[in-house]
């Protein structure tokens, strides 16, 4: 497939969508994605001056990715080819890498290959394309809704400059809408559409900085709006309302939606902002995500990041993973909802948790861990003669003898791991036991050890 066929050169097809129909043609044609493609970048530099290398363009649906591919299509003097990773093969990549290796020996002519949906090519089809990206026979341009990182071949990936596009803005959204109801020769110009700013408004929202979501219902709505007598359309809200049938959410249960949100959530909730974390909650309810893997993140926040500032905080956790469990949507939403806004105000500590990450750390560093004796099993035949148990002080008899025996292996100086903060209901003793003699609190110098 050669540039014309590509980029629909001449007329756009009256029955395409108005989404095709306005795809940018050129660089300044472009709406948003500034960081990426604006004035003076890198990759827009690239583009302007032919010299482009393998890029993958990561990012939701609508913010632009294969607009851009088409806008480099127009701009390189390269020939240029588009593979679709859904249909096509290895067979179909041995064929372009050939015509690519003919190009580049007869003509000196480079080739720029177009790969939508890349993250769904396997593994196989990944390596195929991998020699020749290194040895420059191709320029990869390669699409994804997926983080690259994780769907894509990490050798493909590192000979490849990665761009990450966002939704767009309101404003971008906004834009792209206002320019397709002016133009008469691809967009809704001939139809003389009147769109309220309530209309608009609520396309914009409705959207979700998904471009080609806005425009097709925009094509809906002032295809399916009455037409007055003088041969005009007037859009309205309501009747935008009619048209789009509820906002979708941009959500993925296995991409980066997933990761992202349930990141921004447990975020809301360990920086106390209850009224953020319910709106990270009722996204991800509203796009299907499982509670019961809410709930169960909630268990660990409460552990980790509540600890005994508030122990009644892992009750309430894990009381609300088995109601979620037992009772499912939609009434689980009311417990998350519970929850999440106990946890978000309760008072935080992360003491417990970093007590045993730094224990963990010293056991893999290979901290001496031998049992001393008198700590040791003895309930069994024996153990007295093997020295197990011999000299051990039960603490409910002796409590004032018992705080001055070592808990510490053989040889390894007592370190301080659990350090309480102000809001701890559970408070450490004031003393630490050192060598069998008992002390007072001391600090704690950088590598966790006391210091007298």
């Amino acid at each position: 497939m050669d540039l014309f066929d590509f980029a629909g050169e001449a007329e756009q097809s009256a029955t395409a969508p108005l989404a095709h129909r306005m795809r940018p043609q050129t660089l300044d044609d472009i709406v948003g994605q500034t960081s990426v493609v604006g004035p003076g970048s890198p990759l827009r530099k690239a583009i302007e001056r032919d010299l482009l290398m393998s890029v993958i363009l990561y990012g939701p649906p609508g913010t632009g990715k294969t607009s851009l591919a088409q806008v480099i299509a127009h701009a390189t003097k390269a020939r240029f080819e588009t593979l679709n990773a859904v249909t096509a093969g290895v067979a179909d990549i041995r064929q372009v890498v050939q015509r690519a290796t003919d190009e580049r020996s007869l003509y000196r002519r480079k080739t720029v290959v177009f790969i939508d949906e890349i993250h769904r090519f396997n593994k196989a089809q990944q390596d195929a394309l991998l020699p020749y990206v290194e040895q420059g026979t191709i320029v990869l341009i390669g699409a994804t809704t997926e983080n690259p990182y994780f769907q894509v071949n990490p050798a493909l990936v590192s000979r490849s400059h990665v761009y990450r596009l966002d939704p767009l803005s309101d404003e971008d959204i906004r834009t792209l809408l206002e320019r397709a109801l002016r133009d008469e020769a691809n967009g809704l110009g001939r139809h003389q559409a009147e769109v309220s700013e309530e209309a608009l408004d609520a396309l914009v929202k409705y959207s979700g900085g998904d471009a080609r979501r806005a425009l097709n219902a925009l094509e809906m709505a002032v295809l399916t709006a009455p037409v007055q007598s003088d041969g005009r359309v007037t859009v309205d809200l309501e009747h935008v309302r009619e048209s789009v049938q509820g906002r979708q959410v941009l959500y993925d249960t296995r991409g980066d939606e997933h990761y992202d949100t349930i990141s921004a959530f447990i975020k809301s909730v360990r920086g106390s902002d209850p009224d953020a974390a319910i709106l990270w909650l009722a996204k991800m309810l509203a796009a299907g995500e499982d509670p019961r893997f809410i709930a169960r993140r909630l268990v660990i926040l409460a552990a980790e990041d509540v600890g005994n500032a508030d122990p009644q905080g892992l009750q309430m956790a894990t009381a609300a993973l088995h109601a979620v469990q037992a009772i499912g949507m939609p009434e689980a939403r009311i417990v998350l909802s519970q929850v999440t806004t106990y946890l978000a105000c309760a008072p935080k500590s992360n003491a417990a948790y970093v007590a045993i990450n730094k224990a963990l750390a010293d056991v893999e560093s290979g901290i001496r861990l031998q049992v001393p004796p008198h700590l040791r099993g003895s309930g069994y035949s024996g153990a007295k003669e093997l020295g197990s148990g011999v000299g051990y002080i039960y603490p409910h008899d002796h409590p004032e003898e018992a705080k001055a025996q070592s808990y510490w292996p053989l040889g390894t100086e007592p370190r301080v791991y659990y350090v309480p903060t102000a809001f701890e209901k559970v408070q450490r003793p004031s003393w630490r036991p050192v060598s069998g003699a008992m002390v007072g609190d001391g600090e704690i110098d950088t590598e966790g050890k006391l210091n007298l």
